[in-house]
């Protein structure tokens, strides 16, 4: 990358002005070791809920709600947010910062547990949004299941797509690398899915469904 582009990335991502209420969930993320959506990523997830008007949101990953603050943000007054998270602690900083931002508990459901063990009991075609925000091992099994899950014309989102701009170079076979490098190319690839890959953030992988 240019350092020219390098600085037109940082411009971005400075141009979302974050409230008290994120800035103190990602003083959690950082106090419990869990790694918060950027600001120009939250910024494009916020912009999509509001775009389609996504009234029923899953989220894989709650960490401190951070991106949950984006996605209740951009969505209608009445959607809902189910959030899965296998960290209960995670959970209940999240619980915290949807307090301070005077969000109603019935637009939230968090349900604490393994996502491979959630995703399967939700209902097909019954969503507008899902965002897949969890560790690699996962996620191509959590991608799936965010498919079967969207309502024709919703939209897929899987954050840390570039993660941590290792996928773009081919010389890094860690195993989180190579796992979502296979992400995006299986979602660009997908027959099912309008797909684009977006450098906001650490990566946005984005796709609506057929």
């Amino acid at each position: 990358m240019s350092a020219d582009k390098a600085l037109s990335w940082a411009y971005c991502e400075d141009a979302v002005v974050e409230d008290d209420v994120l800035r103190r969930a990602r003083e959690r993320a950082a106090q419990l070791g869990c790694q918060a959506v950027l600001p120009g990523a939250g910024a494009v997830l916020r912009l999509l809920a509001a775009a389609s008007r996504a009234r029923a949101v899953v989220e894989v990953g709650t960490g401190t709600g951070v991106a949950s603050l984006y996605l209740l943000r951009g969505m209608p007054e009445d959607g809902v947010l189910t959030s899965i998270d296998v960290e209960v602690e995670h959970q209940r900083a999240a619980r915290a910062a949807f307090g301070e931002a005077g969000i109603r508990p019935a637009r939230t459901r968090m349900i604490s547990g393994r996502a491979q063990d959630v995703l399967p009991r939700l209902t097909d075609a019954a969503y507008d949004l899902v965002l897949v925000d969890a560790d690699p091992e996962g996620t191509p099994d959590h991608v799936e299941q965010a498919v079967r899950l969207l309502r024709p014309g919703g939209v897929l989102a899987v954050d840390d797509a570039l993660w941590g701009d290792r996928v773009a170079d081919p010389a890094r076979r860690d195993p989180a690398t190579t796992t979502m490098r296979e992400v995006v190319r299986s979602v660009l690839a997908d027959e099912r899915l309008v797909p684009a890959l977006v450098t906001s953030g650490d990566g946005l992988l984005l796709a609506a469904r057929r």
